[in-house]
C-alpha cells in the first residue's frame, strides 16, 4: 500500500517533470531574436474579407483562394452557417461573407455546402439583415445601394472636439477602421471586379428594401440617431465638393501618417484592408511605396495550415512573449539566459519617445508603454505594458529598472477618472455613441474594464505600492464597485467570468488586500461553484450574450489555469478544488511537438458578442504558469503568490 506521503511525493515529482518538459518546449518556440509568437485565430470573416479585398483590387490569387476555400469549408457547421467561435451558434454576417468568398473562390453555388449556407442565410432574413460592416462591403461591390449603410459623412473630420461626435471619442480600433471607410463611402467607391453576384441571398431585392438601419441599443437616444441618419442620407448628395474634398484629405492624412510600415494601420486587419482600399479609391498606383507597404502588412497575417490558408486579425508577439516570460519565471527560469534574451527583445520594443493618439487626453504624460503587436507606436496599451513591466521587475536585472519605471509612470498617468483603466486610452466613455446606427457591433468605445484595471493595479503594487498608493486605492474602489452579486467579475478581454475573476484575485495580495475579506471569499466561492466534475473549468463564449449559458462547456486548459491561480491567490492553495485542478492539468492531454495542452475551444475575446479569438498560446503558457505556481505554493509553509499577477 502506498502511503499518503509517498503519494504526495509522487505527485510532486510528476508536477516537476511536467514543468521541466513544458519549459523546454516553450523556450523552443523562441525566434532567433528571442521573442515568442503564437497563432492568433478569429473566425471566417477575416479570410473571407481578404478574398473580397483581392477582387476589390481586381486581382486573383488562385493558390491562396483555394487554401481559403478549404479553410472555410472545414469550419462550416452542419446547419450551413459559420460561427464566431468553435462550437458557437451560426452568425449571419460571418455566413454571408463566407458564402460570398466561397463563390468567388470557385465553389459551385449548387454544391451541398453552398445550398445549406444559402438556405440558412435566407432563414435569417437574408443578407440585408447582416451587420453594418458587411453591408459596407456589399455596397462597395454594388450588391446594395449606399443607403443600406449608416450615414457617416467624411465631413465629421472637420468637427470640433467638443462636438457630441468626434473621432477622438471612439476607441482606437473604431477610429482606424472608420476613417478610411469614411473616404470609401464619400467616394462611393466601387470594386474593380463585381462579377460575382449575390442576388440569391436577398429576400427583398436590395433596391426595394425600405428599412436598413436599426437602433443598436433600443434607447431613446438611438431613435434620435436614427432620425439624424435619415436627414444625413437626404442631404448628403447636396454637400458641395469644396467642403468634401478637404475632409477627404484630412482623413487621408490621418491614415497615411499612421500606416505603421509593415505592421499596418492600427496593426489590425480591418484597418489595414480599409487603408489599402482607400488608397486605391484615391488613385494611388500599385507601385506607390505607401501602397506597397500597406499590402505587405496584410501578407504578414497569412497562415498556411497544411493545404488551408487563413489570415490572422493581427499579430501578438509582445503579449505572447510577456506572458510566456511570466510562466517561465514561475517555473524557475529566472536566471536562464534564454529568458533574458526574451526580455531584452521586449526592452527594445518599449515606446519611449512617440506620442500616440492617447496624448489627446494625457498631453503631459511621458510615453512608456508597449503595444500588443511588433510595432504600433500610436496605440500602446496598458495591459501589455503591465504584463511586460511585471515580468522585467520579477526577473530583477538592473538593466530593466528604467523600463519598469517608465512603464509604471505611463500606466499611472493613463488611469481614468473612474479609477479604472481602459486598454488604450483614458476616459473613452462616451456611451451614448453606442446608439449610433454605425455601432451595431457594440464595441465602438474603450471604457475602463475590470481585467485591465486589475493588471494595472498588480503592476503598480508589485513595483512600488507606496509611490502609487493613491492610484492603487482608486483602482481597488473601482474593482469593488464592479463585482457582481455572485462574487465574479466580467472579463472583457477573455472568456469571461473565469477570466475576469482570475484577473482581479491575482492582483489583490500585492495591493495589500486582506485575502480573508468577505468580497474576496465570495469570488473564491464563485470559482469553486463553477468547477466541472472532472476537476477543470470551462466557460463558453455564450456567456457574453446570456450569463450561465456557457457553464456546460468541457474543461479547457487555459480556463482551468486561470481558475486555479485565482483560487491560490485567494488562499485556497490546499483546498480540494485546487488539488483537483492541479491534477486535471497534470493529466490533461498535451500536444506532442508543441508546448500546448490540447485545446480546441476559443477562450479569448475581441469584442463581446461579435468577435472572438483563439490565442494558440493560451493553452501553453497559462497551464504551465498555474502548474508551476501550484508546485511552489503547495510546498510552502506560508504560501503566498508574491507577485502582481
Amino acid at each position: 500500500m502506498v502511503s499518503l506521503t509517498e503519494g504526495a511525493a509522487r505527485a510532486a515529482d510528476s508536477h516537476r517533470q511536467l514543468i521541466d518538459e513544458q519549459v523546454e518546449k516553450l523556450f523552443a518556440m523562441r525566434k532567433d531574436d528571442g521573442h515568442i509568437v503564437f497563432e492568433l485565430e478569429a473566425d471566417a470573416t477575416i479570410p473571407s474579407e481578404y478574398v473580397l479585398l483581392l477582387r476589390f483590387l481586381g486581382e486573383e490569387e488562385p493558390e491562396e483562394e483555394e487554401g481559403i476555400r478549404r479553410y472555410l469549408l472545414a469550419g462550416q457547421k452542419n446547419n450551413g452557417s459559420w460561427p464566431l467561435f468553435t462550437g458557437g451558434a451560426g452568425d449571419l454576417s460571418a455566413t454571408v461573407k463566407a458564402y460570398w468568398a466561397l463563390k468567388i473562390c470557385g465553389e459551385d453555388p449548387d454544391s451541398e455546402p453552398m445550398i445549406r449556407a444559402r438556405t440558412w442565410i435566407l432563414s435569417k432574413g437574408g443578407a440585408s439583415k447582416a451587420n453594418v460592416f458587411t453591408r459596407y462591403a456589399l455596397a462597395l461591390f454594388g450588391h446594395i445601394p449606399w443607403r443600406g449603410c449608416p450615414a457617416m459623412p467624411v465631413e465629421v473630420m472637420h468637427l470640433p472636439r467638443w462636438f457630441p461626435f468626434h473621432t477622438t471619442k471612439i476607441a482606437y480600433w473604431s477610429r482606424t477602421v472608420m476613417i478610411p471607410l469614411l473616404v470609401l463611402a464619400a467616394k462611393k467607391a466601387r470594386a474593380a471586379d463585381c462579377s460575382t453576384r449575390l442576388d440569391e441571398l436577398f429576400i427583398t431585392p436590395p433596391h426595394e428594401e425600405k428599412v436598413w438601419q436599426t437602433n443598436p441599443n433600443k434607447t431613446a437616444v438611438g431613435n434620435v440617431f436614427l432620425a439624424i441618419d435619415k436627414v444625413l442620407h437626404a442631404v448628403e448628395p447636396a454637400v458641395p465638393q469644396k467642403l468634401r474634398e478637404p475632409a477627404i484629405r484630412q482623413a487621408e492624412e490621418f491614415v497615411v501618417k499612421r500606416l505603421n510600415g509593415e505592421d499596418g494601420l492600427g496593426a489590425i486587419y480591418p484597418a489595414m484592408a480599409n487603408a489599402v482600399m482607400m488608397m486605391r479609391a484615391l488613385g494611388y498606383p500599385d507601385d506607390d511605396p505607401r501602397m506597397r507597404v500597406a499590402r505587405k502588412s496584410i501578407d504578414r497575417l497569412k497562415v498556411w495550415r497544411g493545404d488551408q490558408l487563413y489570415l490572422q486579425p493581427c499579430l501578438s508577439p509582445v503579449w505572447d512573449t510577456g506572458l510566456s516570460a511570466h510562466a517561465l519565471l514561475e517555473s524557475g527560469a529566472k536566471d536562464d539566459p534564454r529568458l533574458e534574451q526574451m526580455l531584452d527583445w521586449l526592452k527594445k520594443r518599449q515606446i519611449l519617445d512617440h506620442h500616440g493618439d492617447w496624448t489627446i487626453r494625457r498631453p503631459h504624460v511621458r510615453p512608456g508603454g508597449w503595444a500588443f503587436q511588433y510595432e504600433n507606436p500610436d496605440y500602446p496599451d496598458v495591459d501589455d505594458t503591465a504584463v511586460v513591466a511585471m515580468a522585467m521587475h520579477r526577473q530583477g536585472s538592473e538593466k530593466y529598472a528604467e523600463n519598469v519605471e517608465r512603464a509604471c509612470e505611463w500606466i499611472a498617468g493613463m488611469q481614468s477618472a473612474s479609477g479604472g483603466w481602459g486598454a488604450f486610452e483614458p476616459e473613452n466613455e462616451h456611451f451614448y455613441l453606442n446608439a449610433i446606427p454605425f455601432a451595431d457591433h457594440g464595441a465602438l468605445l474603450d471604457p475602463p474594464t475590470v481585467d485591465v484595471t486589475a493588471r494595472c493595479i498588480g503592476c503598480l503594487s508589485q513595483v512600488d505600492p507606496v509611490k502609487y498608493a493613491e492610484n492603487i486605492e482608486r483602482g481597488l474602489t473601482y474593482l469593488k464597485k464592479e463585482q457582481l452579486p455572485d462574487g465574479s467579475w466580467f472579463g472583457r478581454w477573455g472568456a469571461n467570468y473565469i477570466y475576469g475573476t482570475w484577473s482581479v484575485l491575482v492582483c489583490l495580495e500585492q495591493a495589500g488586500v486582506d485575502m480573508r475579506e468577505p468580497w474576496v471569499a465570495r469570488a473564491a466561492a464563485f470559482l469553486k461553484s463553477r468547477q466541472n466534475p472532472d476537476g477543470g473549468w470551462g466557460e463558453g463564449l455564450e456567456s457574453y450574450a446570456d450569463p450561465g449559458r456557457g457553464d456546460e462547456v468541457p474543461s479547457t486548459a487555459s480556463q482551468t489555469a486561470w481558475a486555479l491561480m485565482g483560487l491560490m491567490a485567494a488562499g485556497e492553495v490546499r483546498s480540494k478544488e485546487a488539488e483537483r485542478a492541479a491534477r486535471w492539468l497534470r493529466e490533461a492531454p498535451r500536444e506532442e511537438d508543441s508546448p500546448r495542452w490540447e485545446e480546441d475551444l476559443y477562450t479569448g475575446t475581441g469584442f463581446p458578442k461579435v468577435f472572438y479569438l483563439k490565442y494558440h498560446g493560451y493553452a501553453a503558457f497559462f497551464p504551465l504558469w498555474a502548474t508551476a505556481r501550484y508546485e511552489r505554493m503547495v510546498r510552502a509553509n506560508d504560501p503566498r503568490q508574491g507577485w502582481g499577477m
